[in-house]
């Protein structure tokens, strides 16, 4: 999984979970636990109707070895969490491990848990009071050894209340703006603070000589959403030498005066460089909608934009009038005072075919922002800050790829160039050499609809080190991802594909690496497998399967055809499929997916993950399931 180790599902002994499913599943040999049946007691199926995924008629309900019997010393191991983690759960929450003996009996708190043959727990148990913060786990053999092991941890720090009854009336280190900010004089900032009941606030200027906005003196702030703060908007100009906050009490006439951080002008901070210039074609900027937030923009290294504000480590940059990012200060240069805005205006352009891409090639001064948008056999570029100006687009010569190219200027200062495909987008990269910004399509690969991996190269990446899950027992998820990765290189070669494994072996590879790793061998397709898991507070004995994620248009398809695969073959509940922001599948030059088999958490399933028989039916529902899309690439064959 990208995430850390989270989440469990209850054991239930055989019985159990026979006595909640539908007739139909009573000839299950004894002694064995399916992952069918551990899926139904996961979505509760004790109290409601039976629904789960269908199984195709091409492969039988799957059954799973069961789980094997341990007895060994007695021993508490803790798999999660570890001593003095910070678990931020509001009532419940859960632990995994061992006990290392099938015939034991657990406690956490008090509270029984149920331990599997193999030793392994997953305990669902309140959260303990703040005065108590640590579980206590008690392990017994019937008529044998008893264990004992304190765990402690770390809860939230509780919001503190503010005392209406003495000053200050406020939280000091609640009131915004702070230090570090900058904004354009005339834009709305945030004057908040958390009040104590019935105090009231009021925001004044402090004097600054050639302001260019007017001063505020004894305005009110307004109560927030929820009641706990008090707050109001105020041109930033008002704020260039920072501000008061006068705090009231109930019935007092003694204000408590507190500062308001000063705002520099963000007008004033001028023309930066976005990272460093290089040929290196994989590289990229990020930028985010707001400070911290989610993926949007890749900016090319080297792009020159105009600096609008400031939030802490986060710098605002303009792509276009009315349109502004953020990205990390650190990854900027500031340029000298007085450098000139670069004017970009794309000139004449030219399409020229390649073996296996064909390039439009955008003449231009300098690197702008860009956007893509794919939309079936349309691909829109959309430059930020750009006049188009192309009065020739040389087509060099016929090709079976790209129809037709269009573009037009947009308000606020934007070129956009509609590329028309005679089929739907395969893939794309967008560069800079020379003096031209280069938007290269890939051509789909040619398919044999009777064996459409043959002669494909698809890349393997079996999900971490670094970071990854561990199971109950131990199974460490890079340890089960890298056999299952195996099994897909083995499968794939059988089938006449070329596998890249990304990772052979134990040692680390970093995220950012692997997908540029795939790029550069050319691989049509990328499949990152990984074993999910889930946050402190969450339970996921009501809550797992199997899901598949994504994140370009043009590897949806494929997602989905993967997890129709592993409904099949592993027979867990449907997570489906997910649009997702993750590092590993942001590139857009192969259509790449991220597939979350199973719970490394979940006893029942990781007991299943250690065996042969697990390991080959993930493998295979990836393999299937990228038959099953490339097929849809051949002659005749119909896109989903």
């Amino acid at each position: 999984m990208s995430g850390s180790n989270r989440g469990h599902l209850t054991a239930l002994s055989l019985i159990m979970l026979r006595a909640l499913l539908p007739s139909g599943f009573e000839s299950c040999p004894a002694g064995t636990l399916t992952i069918v049946l551990a899926c139904v007691v996961a979505t509760g199926c004790a109290s409601r109707s039976v629904s789960g995924p269908i199984i195709g008629s091409d492969v039988a309900p799957p059954v799973w070895p069961a789980i094997p019997r341990v007895e060994g010393p007695l021993a508490i191991r803790v798999q999660y969490p570890s001593p003095n983690s910070l678990i931020a759960a509001r009532d419940s929450t859960f632990l995994l491990g061992s006990v290392n003996h099938g015939g034991a009996t657990l406690s956490v708190n008090g509270a029984p848990v149920a331990v599997q043959p193999n030793g392994a727990f997953l305990a669902w148990v309140a959260m303990p009071p703040r005065a108590q913060a640590r579980f206590e786990l008690v392990a017994t053999v019937p008529g044998g050894a008893t264990e004992r092991m304190v765990l402690p941890i770390r809860l939230p720090v509780p919001r503190q209340t503010v005392d209406a009854s003495r000053p200050p009336y406020l939280d000091t280190a609640s009131i915004t703006p702070r230090a570090g900010v900058a904004f354009r004089p005339t834009e709305p900032i945030r004057v908040s603070a958390r009040l104590a009941a019935g105090a009231r606030a009021e925001f004044s200027s402090v004097a600054c000589p050639g302001a260019l906005v007017p001063s505020a003196s004894g305005v009110p702030l307004l109560p927030a959403e929820g009641g706990e703060s008090a707050a109001r908007d105020v041109a930033a100009g008002a704020l260039r030498c920072g501000g008061r906050l006068t705090v009231f009490g109930p019935g007092d006439t003694v204000p408590v005066v507190r500062l308001v951080a000063a705002v520099a002008d963000g007008d004033s901070l001028g023309l930066v460089r976005v990272g460093v210039a290089s040929a290196d074609t994989d590289a990229v900027v990020i930028a985010k909608p707001i400070p911290g937030g989610t993926y949007k923009w890749f900016i090319l290294p080297g792009t020159v934009l105009q600096a609008t504000g400031r939030s802490g480590d986060a710098l605002r940059v303009a792509l276009e009038s009315g349109l502004d990012v953020w990205v990390d200060a650190d990854a900027t240069t500031a340029l000298p005072s007085g450098t000139v805005a670069p004017r970009r205006t794309v000139g004449n352009a030219r399409v020229v075919p390649a073996a296996g891409h064909v390039d439009l090639v955008l003449p231009m001064s300098a690197r702008p922002a860009y956007r893509v948008e794919v939309e079936g056999r349309t691909l829109r570029l959309t430059l930020h800050g750009t006049t188009g100006n192309t009065d020739i687009i040389w087509f060099q010569r016929a090709d079976s790829l790209v129809r037709d190219v269009q573009w037009t200027n947009d308000a606020n200062g934007r070129a956009v160039y509609s590329v028309q495909l005679e089929r739907d987008v395969f893939g794309w990269l967008v560069f800079w050499r020379g003096d031209a910004l280069v938007l290269r399509l890939r051509r789909p690969p040619v398919v044999d609809g009777a064996n459409p991996l043959r002669g494909l190269k698809i890349a393997v990446d079996p999900g971490h080190p670094p970071a990854g899950s561990t199971g109950p027992t131990g199974l460490y998820e890079g340890v089960a991802t890298l056999a299952i990765g195996e099994r897909v290189q083995r499968l794939l070669a059988a089938r006449g594909a070329v596998p890249i494994m990304l990772r052979t072996s134990s040692a680390p590879v970093p995220l950012g690496d692997r997908p540029v790793m795939a790029r550069r061998a050319d691989a049509v397709a990328f499949v990152s497998i990984h074993l999910n898991a889930k946050p402190d507070g969450v339970n996921p004995s009501l809550d797992n399967g199997s899901g598949t994620y994504y994140f370009q248009p043009l590897s949806a398809g494929l997602a989905r055809a993967i997890q129709a695969r592993l409904l099949v073959r592993l027979g867990l509940n449907d997570e489906g499929t997910w649009f997702d922001n993750l590092a590993v599948v942001r590139g857009a030059w192969m259509p790449s997916v991220l597939v979350e088999g199973a719970y490394v958490i979940v006893p029942e399933q990781e007991a299943a993950l250690r065996t042969p028989e697990f390991q080959e039916a993930y493998a295979l529902a990836i393999v299937e399931g990228l038959e099953a899309w490339f097929r849809t690439l051949a002659p005749g064959g119909t896109r989903p």
